[in-house]
């Protein structure tokens, strides 16, 4: 890959280069789901975690659990679950526009003071479109969307799957940007566009 194709992975709409990873263990818990779909997305979860060589954790210290996965029928459920208008904010507004425009999901970041991934919400609405995907590869989509913080545009149009002689994997691409990112000599977050150089030196 040359440096101007790993750069559209982080250049925003807004033409500003950012790239973020996780800088505390990750802890997810999962909402909406009966026990054989929480495994298979928590598996998800885990199997993306040891391909970036992160750490998963039992317990957050400040927050609990990190890393939240809603499923859902419709948007207007998210402003009656307790407390999570004080975790994600303005999520009134916020469900109202989803709404109006149809999404089917969201996803959300907070960030510690160094700019690391501090927290991420993981929103879907399951419509027909995401009742179609079956349930290992759509937990796997969501967890490599957010491992990192990559562009609003890098799977806008192009899934971050591929299809392999029959089977959906990770698209190869995408797995060496994950371990480029997360290798110990790069920083946790880069907002200068020279950092796609260096994840190419180490693809």
């Amino acid at each position: 890959m040359t440096p101007e194709q790993v750069q559209t992975f982080f250049t925003r709409s807004d033409g500003s280069y950012l790239c973020a990873r996780w800088g505390r263990p990750i802890v997810p818990v999962v909402f909406g789901v009966e026990d054989a779909t929480l495994r298979v997305v928590k598996g998800a979860i885990e199997a993306m975690v040891v391909l970036a060589n992160h750490k998963m954790a039992e317990h957050d210290p400040e927050l609990g659990a990190n890393l939240m996965v809603f499923f859902f029928r419709d948007w207007a459920e998210l402003p009656q679950v307790p407390n999570l208008d004080r975790l994600v904010p303005d999520l009134g507004p916020l469900c109202a526009r989803l709404e109006q425009a149809a999404a089917n999901q969201y996803r959300f970041f907070r960030f510690d003071p160094d700019g690391a991934i501090k927290a991420a919400f993981v929103f879907l609405r399951m419509d027909a479109h995401l009742q179609a995907i079956a349930a290992e590869d759509l937990a796997l989509a969501q967890a490599a969307q957010v491992i990192c913080l990559w562009s609003d545009k890098a799977f806008a149009e192009i899934s971050p799957l591929a299809l392999i002689e029959g089977r959906v994997i990770l698209r190869p691409d995408v797995a060496r940007i994950i371990r480029a990112v997360y290798a110990p000599q790069m920083p946790v977050v880069a907002r200068d566009a020279a950092h796609a150089l260096r994840l190419v030196a180490r693809l």
